[in-house]
């Protein structure tokens, strides 16, 4: 048992249940933290009913918080050494969407290459892509920013399944705010000379449409992935969308 999964999640009670339940049954996996980052619903009780460890914003504070919550509650409960002071070998960490649900089991090969030390980070490319409103554009201006900052192209720079050795999510902290976290996570790992990789995987999201709710929504990731690459020196200046 040597991975524990963070699963930041806001409002997600219809499906947190399944991606936790999921997320348990994967090979080495003896943890599944949640951090509710402000939900209105009951995506807390319902995740730990489904067997997670729950921790809880009292607000919404953003995805890049609530990994960094996630990821320290893991440390706190990493096991002590053993009696003969041995060093414990920190978990690596998985990190999932809450709205995977079943297709969650699929991260498993995720898992295998940082575990032979084949790589740091490995990021899911998902072999079925939906394409929305607005997204294309998103992506490509992350895509673009990381190969400018490091000469390497990611296929899907904004796929939040990554799995990571604690030694390499040490490195990459403080993490970029918000939205721009991948995007930063990939930069500093790589300009560190951490290894990432991206491994094809059979999972999906949840159907998203493309009404103002969609549309807010890729506004700010527009603005978080911008301010990432800006810090980076991968971008001038923020572009208007």
């Amino acid at each position: 048992m040597d991975t524990a999964v963070i699963i930041p999640a806001k409002d997600e009670a219809e499906r947190i249940g399944a991606t936790v339940t999921a997320a348990l049954s994967l090979p080495g996996v003896d943890l599944v933290v949640v951090v509710d980052d402000g939900s209105g619903d009951a995506t807390g009780r319902v995740a730990r009913a489904a067997g997670a460890r729950v921790i809880r914003h009292s607000r919404n504070r953003g995805k890049a918080a609530a990994m960094e919550s996630g990821a320290e509650a893991v440390r706190l409960l990493d096991p002590p050494p053993a009696g003969d002071g041995g060093a414990v070998e920190a978990r690596h960490l998985l990190f999932l969407d809450a709205d995977l649900g079943d297709t969650a089991r699929a991260a498993a090969a995720l898992i295998e290459p940082v575990r032979k030390g084949a790589t740091d980070m490995s990021i899911a490319i998902f072999a079925n892509r939906v394409r929305l409103a607005g997204h294309g554009f998103v992506v490509g201006l992350a895509a673009a920013g990381i190969k400018r900052a490091t000469g390497w192209t990611p296929v899907q720079p904004l796929n939040g399944q990554r799995c990571l050795t604690r030694a390499a999510f040490e490195a990459a902290r403080p993490l970029a705010h918000g939205f721009g976290v991948e995007v930063g996570l990939t930069i500093d790992l790589l300009r560190r000379g951490f290894r990432v990789s991206e491994v094809e995987v059979d999972m999906a999201h949840r159907a998203t449409g493309a009404d103002w709710h969609a549309q807010l929504h890729r506004a700010r990731q527009f603005r978080d992935v911008a301010r990432a690459l800006l810090a980076r020196g991968a971008l001038t200046s923020i572009p208007s969308i």
